[in-house]
C-alpha cells in the first residue's frame, strides 16, 4: 500500500481506539460525547481517506471531504463546550457568536465540497473554494483554543493543555497545507498523505487530556483581553486570505508581469499588516467595536483596575507618580496624551505639574475659581466637546482661557481625596470617537479617586520625612542647648569667685583649666552639629576613675561638695567625652537637688560584671511614678530651670553602649543613680574591631 493509505488508515483505528476508550468512560456529559464524536467522525475520515488511497474511486474522496467538514464543526462544538463550561449565563451568552460562526463555517465547508463534486468553477478552480474553506476551519479553530487557554483558571491549566497542543499542531499544519495551495494554486501531494499520521500522532494527547480533565469542569472566564485578541487573530487572517487571492489574481491577470505583481502585492500587505497592528488609532477603533458588540459591559474592571493599580505603584517620586497617573487614566479611555494640574500649598493656585503628550500650560486656577469649585462640588467629569456643544447642562460652568487655548483638551477629571480636591487631569482628544457615558464617567471617577489617594500618600509621606528631619535638628539642637546650659553655669559660677579669688593661684590655674576645658567642649559641640549626634570614633576603654576625677574638677566651688570614692583599675569600653557628659550631668542633678547641708557622693568601681558609676545624694528625690514613667523622656523634669534632656540623652547613649542606668529614689529620701556601663575586654574588642591592612 501507499504512504497516503498507511496515513489514513492508522488515523482510523487510532480514533476507533480512543472514541471506544471514551464510549466506555462514565461520566463527562456533553463534552465527553463531543469528544466521542469527534473522534468517531475522524475515524469515519481517515477510513474514507484510505479507501480512497486503495481504490482511486472519486466517491471516497468527496465522503473524505465531507468527514472532515463535519469532524472539525464536531471539535468546535467540544470547544464551545468547554468555553461555556463555567455554567456562567453572561459567558454562555458570549459563547453563542461562536456557535454562529462555526456553524457558518460548516455549512460553507460543505457547500464548498458539493461545488467541487459538481466542478463548480468559484474561484478560478473547482477545489480552491473548498481549500479556502477548510483554511478559515482550520484559523477558527485556532482561535477557540486561543481563547480556550488564556481564560482557563491556573488550576485546570494543566487539564487542557495536551488537548490544547496536539488540536493546535494539527490546525497549523493544515493552515500551513491549504494556503500553501491557495498561494501557489499547487498542492502539496506530500503534505495531503501524511495528514493523517499528522492527525493520529495527536490522539494520545488528547487521550491524556481527557483523563486529566475528568467532568471537564475548566471553570472558563472569558475575558475582555482575550476576546480583543481573538478578534484580532481572525481579522489578520481575513486580511491575509484576502491578500492572499488578491495576489492570486493578479498573477493570473498579470500576464508575464503577474508573478513580479504578485510578489510586490504581498510584500506591500505584509507592511500595511504591520502598520495597521502598530498604530494605536488601530487598536483602539477595534477595542471599542469588541467593546460594543461582544460584550455587555465596556470595560473588564478587573483587569483594567489591576493595570491601573500596577501603573500607579511603579512610580517612584511624586514627579514620576503625576506621570503615570496621566498616563493611566488616558489608557482607560484611549487618549493620546494629558497633563496633570495639582495644588500647591494648603490654599495656593492650581499649576500644571507634569504632562504626557500634551503642550505645556502656564494658565493656574485658584482655590476659589468657577472651575476649581464646580469639581469640587460636582466631582463630574467634564467633557469639553459636550460643554462647547450644550453649556446649560453644566450650569454656571465657565471655562478658564488658559483651559480653552489647549487645542487637544477633551476632558477634565477631577482628583477628590475626600471632599479635598487636591487636583485635576486634563485629557486629550481621544485616538477613536468614545461617548462618555455613566459606565465611563463611573470607570475614570473610581480611578481618580484611587490616583487622588496616591498622591496624597506620598505627599504625607514627604511632609512625614521633612518633619522628621527637622525633628531630629531640634532634637540635636536641643542637647547641645542643654549642654551649652552647662558650660555657661560653669562660666557662671566661675566668674562669681572670680572677684573674691582673682589672686590666688591655685583658683588661676583651676579657672584657666575650666575655660580650656569648656573651650573643647564647645568645639565638640561645632563638630557634633555638623556630624550629627552620632559619635564617628569607634568605642574605646575609658578609664572611668579619670573620667570621674575630670568631673570632679569641673563641679569644685559648688555646694554641698560632692565625695568620691575611685576604684583606679576600672576600665569601661565607650566615648571619654560623652561618659563624662552622662556622669557630670548626674552629679550637677545630685548637687541642684541636696541642700548644703547634705551630702553627695560617687562611687566608680567594679561590680555586677560592670562598671560601675554611682552617684548618691540626700535631696528631695522623686515619686516612684516619675522615675518609672517620666524621668527618661525628653523634655520632662522636676527642676524650674531645667530642660529635661540631659536624663534621656544619657540613658540613650548608655543603652547603645550595652549599658543601663538604675534609679532608686523616694520622696524626701534622695536618690541613687547607678551607671552601668560594658567592661572593656581586650580579647573582645580586638575581635569587633576591623583587622589593620598589611
Amino acid at each position: 500500500m501507499t504512504v497516503t493509505a498507511w496515513s489514513y488508515g492508522a488515523a482510523c483505528v487510532i480514533f476507533i481506539g480512543l472514541a471506544l476508550q471514551l464510549g466506555l468512560t462514565r461520566g463527562g456529559g456533553r463534552h465527553r460525547s463531543a469528544l466521542a464524536a469527534a473522534c468517531v467522525l475522524s475515524a469515519v475520515w481517515g477510513l474514507a481517506g484510505w479507501a480512497f488511497a486503495v481504490t482511486q474511486v472519486f466517491g471516497f474522496l468527496i465522503a473524505a471531504a465531507v468527514a472532515d467538514a463535519l469532524r472539525m464543526c464536531a471539535w468546535f462544538a467540544f470547544l464551545v463546550l468547554l468555553l461555556a463550561g463555567a455554567r456562567d449565563a453572561e459567558t454562555a451568552s458570549r459563547c453563542r457568536p461562536l456557535i454562529r460562526v462555526g456553524a457558518v463555517l460548516g455549512c460553507f465547508a460543505l457547500f464548498s465540497v458539493i461545488a467541487a463534486a459538481n466542478a463548480w468553477p468559484i474561484l478560478g478552480a473547482p477545489g480552491r473554494l473548498a481549500m479556502l474553506s477548510s483554511l478559515g476551519m482550520a484559523v477558527f479553530a485556532l482561535v477557540l483554543l486561543e481563547t480556550l487557554y488564556r481564560n482557563v483558571s491556573a488550576d485546570a491549566r494543566w487539564q487542557v493543555k495536551p488537548l490544547c497542543i496536539g488540536l493546535a499542531a494539527v490546525c497549523g499544519f493544515d493552515v500551513y497545507v491549504y494556503s500553501d495551495a491557495l498561494l501557489f494554486n499547487l498542492v502539496d501531494v506530500h503534505a495531503f498523505s501524511v495528514r493523517g499520521f499528522v492527525n493520529a500522532a495527536i490522539a494520545p494527547l488528547i487521550a491524556i487530556g481527557a483523563a486529566r480533565t475528568g467532568a471537564w469542569h475548566t471553570q472558563v472566564r472569558l475575558s475582555h483581553r482575550v476576546v480583543f485578541h481573538s478578534a484580532a487573530l481572525v481579522a489578520t487572517g481575513v486580511y491575509l486570505l484576502f491578500v492572499a487571492g488578491a495576489g492570486y489574481y493578479v498573477r493570473i491577470a498579470g500576464g508575464t508581469w503577474g508573478p513580479a505583481f504578485q510578489v510586490a502585492l504581498l510584500f506591500a500587505g505584509l507592511v500595511g499588516l504591520c502598520v495597521f497592528a502598530t498604530s494605536g488609532a488601530v487598536r483602539a477603533r477595534l477595542r471599542v467595536f469588541v467593546a460594543k458588540h461582544f460584550h455587555s459591559h465596556r470595560y473588564d474592571y478587573r483587569e483594567e483596575w489591576l493595570r491601573f493599580t500596577r501603573t500607579l505603584a511603579s512610580a517612584e517620586g511624586e514627579a514620576v507618580l503625576g506621570q503615570q497617573i496621566v498616563h493611566g487614566l488616558a489608557n482607560l479611555v484611549e487618549s493620546p496624551g494629558g497633563a496633570l494640574w495639582l495644588r500647591e500649598g494648603a490654599d495656593g493656585e492650581y499649576r500644571q505639574r507634569t504632562r504626557w503628550n500634551m503642550g505645556e500650560s502656564a494658565g493656574a486656577e485658584g482655590t476659589d475659581g468657577g472651575l476649581v469649585r464646580y469639581l469640587r462640588e460636582s466631582g463630574w467629569v467634564v467633557d469639553l466637546d459636550e460643554y462647547r456643544s450644550s453649556p446649560g447642562r453644566y450650569g454656571e460652568l465657565r471655562i478658564p482661557e488658559w483651559l480653552s487655548a489647549l487645542p487637544s483638551a477633551w476632558l477634565i477629571v477631577p482628583l477628590a481625596l475626600g471632599d479635598d480636591l487636591i487636583g485635576f487631569v486634563v485629557l486629550g482628544t481621544p485616538r477613536t470617537r468614545i461617548a462618555i457615558d455613566w459606565e465611563v464617567g463611573d470607570l475614570l471617577k473610581t480611578a481618580a479617586r484611587q490616583a487622588a489617594s496616591f498622591i496624597g500618600h506620598m505627599q504625607a509621606t514627604e511632609a512625614l520625612l521633612e518633619s522628621r528631619k527637622f525633628d531630629a535638628f531640634n532634637r540635636m539642637s536641643a542637647f547641645v542647648v542643654h549642654d551649652l546650659k552647662n558650660l555657661v553655669a560653669q562660666l557662671s559660677l566661675m566668674l562669681k569667685n572670680a572677684e573674691r579669688h582673682k589672686y590666688n593661684v591655685e583658683f588661676q590655674e583651676d579657672m584657666l583649666a575650666t575655660v580650656q576645658h569648656v573651650v573643647q567642649r564647645m568645639q565638640h559641640l561645632m563638630l557634633q552639629l555638623r556630624d550629627g549626634n552620632t559619635p564617628i570614633q569607634s568605642a574605646a576603654p575609658v578609664n572611668v576613675a579619670d573620667v570621674v576625677r575630670r568631673v570632679a574638677r569641673t563641679k569644685q566651688g559648688q555646694e554641698p561638695q560632692p565625695v568620691y570614692d575611685l576604684q583606679e583599675d576600672v576600665l569601661a569600653r565607650g566615648h571619654a567625652e560623652r561618659i563624662e557628659r552622662v556622669i557630670g550631668h548626674l552629679v550637677q542633678n545630685a548637687i541642684d537637688a541636696t541642700p548644703r547641708s547634705g551630702g553627695v557622693r560617687v562611687r566608680a568601681e567594679r561590680a555586677r560584671g560592670h562598671a560601675v558609676v554611682e552617684v548618691c545624694d540626700d535631696g528631695c528625690g522623686m515619686t516612684p511614678e516619675f522615675a518609672r514613667e517620666r524621668l527618661f523622656k525628653p523634655f520632662q523634669t522636676t527642676k524650674d530651670g531645667g530642660m529635661g534632656i540631659g536624663a534621656y540623652e544619657s540613658l540613650q547613649y548608655v543603652r547603645e553602649l550595652g549599658g543601663d542606668i538604675d534609679v532608686e529614689t523616694r520622696v524626701g529620701g534622695g536618690t541613687t543613680m547607678r551607671v552601668l556601663l560594658p567592661l572593656y575586654d581586650d580579647a573582645r574588642s580586638a575581635r569587633e574591631q576591623p583587622e589593620a591592612v598589611a
